[in-house]
């Protein structure tokens, strides 16, 4: 709302204005000076909170959209499952929703508040289950997608966005530039100094691990294999947007005619494990980490026959992929000091409670450090 002023001329006005000044000298008189002052005083904080709601400003997305935002952002809603992990690093108090429930060990770093909140689905991933009433009714400010660009991501947004009269942004987030997608929200949210926090931190963990693999030759690269499914027979394959993590710091021996970019991977033989022969495997959590090795059909593969095979964190999201976002940045800092331990001067331990510290604000007491990484270190 644009407030306006407005004057009086002439003899007209003055007496108008001699009258109105008469009226409120009366009025002080009989009602005192405290009351006319306060009302006054409510109805100007009125207008200007009016004027505030009233503000927008246009901002440019990662796809080049234009998107007309209020000036001041106070309710967001997440797209999706990656788009929810991101912003319960960046905004967990901004959160009108969620795109899936929490589980209990969720919960516990990101607060029990979120036990109650709406849960909405999710847009654009393997099947459209957003609710869209439900999101109107809870009436966020703004829609908030990230990850990969892909070729109807635009149309989608643009459609979704016609759809329910709320503006929708899109953030792109890839592995190698999370530090990018982390100031394009701070810039979104007025949160600077959160998001260059989170900028630094990714952009810092990112360059690390590069520079140190650059001095690991790639014949010197371990060969190994992450599996997953309830009989280890799927496997992220090279290449695959699930398996950036294993290709930038290992080589992954999954090497296959037709890549799979889903969270399942690809559907292989227990035959064509043992020819590629891994020396190391990685099992996903809910896979069979607990029983391979006593299972006497793998004890031809060198990973399980030398007890070299680990289980991938799961908390509070898996740490290598699915869906594949800023949980890797744990998967890129826990993958190679398995692989690689004297590249590095600080520990598994080091960098998991930094990661947690930094990205969800949360201090992990030694207890659940252990708990979180059983399976995921060397046997003494």
């Amino acid at each position: 709302m644009r407030l306006k002023t407005r004057s009086n001329d002439g003899k007209k006005g003055a007496r108008r204005a001699l009258a109105m000044l008469c009226t409120g000298v009366l009025c002080l008189s009989m009602l005192g000076a405290v009351g006319c002052a306060s009302n006054n005083n409510s109805g100007q904080q009125s207008s200007s909170q009016q004027a505030a709601q009233s503000e927008t400003r246009i901002f440019t997305d990662s796809l080049g959209r234009e998107v007309e935002l209020p000036a001041k952002i106070e309710k967001i809603c997440p797209s999706g499952h990656t788009a929810q992990q991101v912003l319960l690093t960046m905004a967990p108090d901004l959160m009108v929703g969620l795109s899936q429930p929490l589980s209990d060990d969720q919960l516990a770093i990101f607060g029990d508040k979120f036990k109650d909140y709406p849960v909405f689905g999710a847009v654009l991933g393997a099947k459209d289950d957003f609710n869209r009433e439900a999101v109107a009714a809870a009436e966020p400010q703004v829609i908030i997608d990230t990850g990969e660009v892909k070729k109807d991501t635009q149309e989608s947004l643009d459609a979704l966005q016609e759809q329910l009269g709320i503006p929708v942004v899109f953030v792109e987030a890839y592995l190698e530039d999370y530090g990018a997608a982390y100031k394009t929200l701070g810039e979104l949210l007025d949160m600077e100094e959160r998001g260059n926090q989170l900028s630094t931190y990714c952009t810092d963990v990112y360059n690390e691990v590069k520079d140190t693999m650059a001095t690991i030759p790639e014949s010197e690269r371990v060969n190994m294999a992450y599996l997953l499914g309830e009989n280890g027979l799927n496997a992220i394959a090279k290449t695959s947007v699930q398996g950036q993590v294993i290709d930038m710091v290992a080589n992954n021996v999954v090497v296959v005619d037709d890549v799979s970019g889903k969270g399942n991977g690809n559907e292989i033989s227990l035959e064509q494990i043992a020819v590629w022969n891994p020396d190391l495997i990685i099992f996903q959590a809910g896979s069979i980490y607990d029983t391979v090795g006593n299972d006497p059909a793998w004890q031809g593969i060198a990973a399980i026959a030398n007890d070299n095979y680990y289980e991938v964190p799961n908390n509070p999201w898996c740490w290598m992929n699915n869906p594949p976002t800023v949980n890797q940045l744990m998967g890129m800092q826990w993958l190679p000091r398995l692989l690689y331990p004297d590249a590095f001067d600080d520990s598994i331990q080091d960098v998991t409670k930094a990661y947690y510290s930094t990205m969800y604000n949360y201090d992990l007491s030694d207890a659940e450090l252990a708990n979180i990484l059983e399976g995921a270190l060397p046997q003494a």
